[in-house]
């Protein structure tokens, strides 16, 4: 190696930003490898480059000891004397031993560990100085599209956009230009990889923030922002000055600030909505552009309930929901919508129950009242009853006598009357029988 190697080194320092020392260190070190590799050499050996030059040596290194226990790393006192008297034990003595033919190996070493080291440096360049970009907007261009998979030319290196980051209904073709919002930055054996995304609500807010002055200098800070990729889109905003408009501010003269923001989303629909610490407004400004009439709070669940005209009820919901769902993401707030029809028959309904409530409750206390009562004459009617039954046993009997008298006196007059029957159906009989006998017997 020569002047001009070393000059070559300045120049990567300044072109690439490698110091040129840490190039030297890698280098030397390189080179001291190669030596014990080509020279079979298991001393302990240095290698010095000059800066000046571009000079190479090679110096093996023994320690001084009182006793040698390897002989290629250490050196006893007395041997280390004879080549100068002032050396101790403890002390470290080196002598070149440079090769004639190690230039030659040295070069290709060398230049191998340049470029390693250069394609290091460049990629931990890159690394660090898109590792401190996350969360940041770059402008890059489609590289290449593999399958569903987008690559994107950030300039030095290359991101991926994944599927789940892109935005529906968006083609992407080779050389295309956008912004792209960097969602993580890893380090990797192959370089740095650096995922994107089109989708993130970081992105929405790193295109008002670029495009708004008023959000850039602090005088309108953006306290909330949803999204629905290619579709839909909210944003919460709020003014630290009294006379600065932060919907005005952010939507601009004739609406030029936020259209070039919906032209670089793909025409995605934005809404900005004023944010106030007040929930009930700022759920009723959420759900722009419908006009609530009035809202309900529950803090404790953190529910509301919306009332808005019949006729806007299908806007304050949204296609699909669309606009409740944002509304309820944009707010943190659960938000139930009903229209003025619907919260009349609810509450029709809600008052005929508390009415049929209260008649039952009114029942169950009249009844839990009256026991004592009708148990009273439930006994009082008991002692009648069992007062009265004798008495009527004995009016039966009296009723029932005359006429078991007149059932014993029939049957009396039959038993005496049955002897005479049986005694004249005798007469009525005998006398033909015996005049038939008589004139059987004269004949």
């Amino acid at each position: 190696m020569n002047v001009e190697f070393i000059e070559a080194l300045k120049d990567l320092e300044k072109e690439r930003g490698i110091e040129m020392d840490v190039l030297l260190e890698a280098i030397e070190a390189a080179l001291i490898s190669a030596y014990k590799k080509h020279f079979g050499s298991s001393q302990n050996v240095r290698v010095e480059i000059n800066k000046n030059n571009g000079d190479i040596h090679v110096f093996y290194r023994k320690e001084v000891v009182e006793e040698v226990e390897d002989e290629h790393i250490e050196m006893s006192l007395a041997e280390a004397q004879q080549y100068d008297p002032d050396f101790e034990v403890g002390d470290v003595f080196e002598s070149e031993v440079t090769p004639r033919s190690f230039g030659r190996i040295a070069a290709q070493t060398a230049k191998h560990v340049v470029v390693q080291r250069i394609r290091e440096a460049e990629r931990n360049m890159v690394y660090d100085q898109y590792a401190t970009r996350r969360d940041d907007i770059v402008t890059a261009s489609v590289l290449r599209v593999e399958g569903r998979n987008v690559f994107i030319d950030l300039g030095k290196t290359e991101a991926l956009l994944a599927p789940s980051e892109q935005i529906p209904r968006e083609n992407y073709r080779a050389g295309d230009r956008f912004k792209v919002y960097i969602l993580e930055v890893r380090k990797t054996t192959k370089g740095p990889q650096i995922m994107v995304s089109r989708t993130h609500p970081g992105l929405l807010k790193r295109l008002f923030e670029r495009e708004v002055p008023e959000i850039h200098d602090g005088t309108v800070e953006i306290r909330s922002v949803v999204r629905e990729p290619g579709w839909r889109s909210k944003v919460a905003v709020w003014s630290n000055n009294d006379n600065v408009d932060p919907v005005g501010a952010c939507v601009g003269a004739k609406g030029m600030r936020v259209q070039s923001i919906v032209n670089e989303l793909a025409g995605e629909k934005i809404e900005i909505v004023r944010w106030d610490e007040d929930p009930a407004i700022y759920v009723s400004n959420a759900l722009a552009p419908a006009k609530a009439i009035s809202v309900e709070i529950d803090e404790d669940e953190k529910f509301t309930r919306v009332v808005v005209p019949d006729f806007q009820l299908s806007l304050a919901i949204g296609k699909e929901g669309q606009n409740a769902r944002l509304a309820a993401r944009l707010t943190g707030w659960k938000i139930d919508i009903k229209s003025e029809s619907q919260m009349e028959e609810i509450e029709a309904a809600e008052h005929a129950a508390y009415e049929q409530a209260q008649a039952e409750a009114a029942a169950a206390a009249a009844e839990q009242a009256a026991p004592p009562v009708e148990e009273a004459a439930a006994e009082d009617i008991t002692e009648a009853a069992e007062q009265a039954a004798p008495k009527k046993k004995a009016a039966a009997k009296k009723k029932a006598a005359p006429v078991e008298a007149a059932v014993e006196d029939i049957a009396e007059a039959a038993e005496q009357a049955a002897p005479k029957k049986k005694a004249a159906a005798r007469k009525k009989a005998e006398p033909p029988v015996d005049e038939a006998a008589e004139d059987i017997a004269e004949e």
